[in-house]
């Protein structure tokens, strides 16, 4: 991907998971202030944000969970914000930042089994959160590889090459894996729709 391309969509894509960190903020704030207060993302007993925010694993913290989005989506909004100005980032920025994506990955993949096998409902605007973290931490980890390419004078390594030239099937395989599993979790649910 040109790199104004990856710049671009880094952008959007972070702005959308702090748009989506944000919302899931209000909307869990809304629900301490009021205990009857359906959240906009409440659409069906699957896709229910409400039953989701008021669980152990909503702030596994101790504070809400879309908090630490806020944060970490504000500093890649920044970082893409930066790229896309061609504002060169150090190798050790995307070094810490690929980590950071990665331990938002860990944590996102937590969730999602959460989600799934423990709750039993899905949040719309997790969900999103989950869609856009996947293609940042893509993204922050082929710059990292680039920059690190650009310093050194060499060329990328075989597993730098394949992440680089396979990157985009690796990430739709996983979209095709959790859309999957949607699916077969809540099977009955969808079919009861028809």
């Amino acid at each position: 991907m040109r790199t104004r391309l990856g710049a671009a969509v880094f952008t959007v894509f972070s702005a959308i998971g702090l748009l989506a960190a944000l919302t899931l903020t209000i909307e869990r704030f809304k629900l301490l202030e009021d205990a009857s207060y359906v959240p906009s993302c409440s659409l069906n007993p699957v896709l229910s944000c409400g039953s989701v925010m008021v669980t152990k694993q909503a702030a596994l913290f101790g504070f809400p969970n879309p908090i630490q989005g806020i944060v970490a989506f504000s500093v890649a909004l920044v970082a893409g914000v930066l790229w896309l100005g061609r504002v060169e980032l150090p190798h050790w920025f995307w070094l810490g930042m690929s980590g950071g994506l990665l331990l938002g990955e860990v944590f996102v993949h937590w969730l999602i089994v959460q989600s799934l096998y423990e709750i039993g409902a899905l949040c719309p605007y997790c969900m999103v959160v989950w869609a856009v973290t996947m293609p940042l931490f893509v993204l922050a980890l082929s710059r990292l590889i680039t920059t690190a390419s650009s310093t050194t004078d060499d060329a990328p390594g075989t597993i730098g090459r394949f992440f680089l030239e396979w990157r985009w099937t690796l990430l739709a395989v996983w979209y095709a894996i959790v859309v999957a599993l949607i699916g077969i979790r809540f099977s009955d649910y969808w079919t009861s729709l028809l």
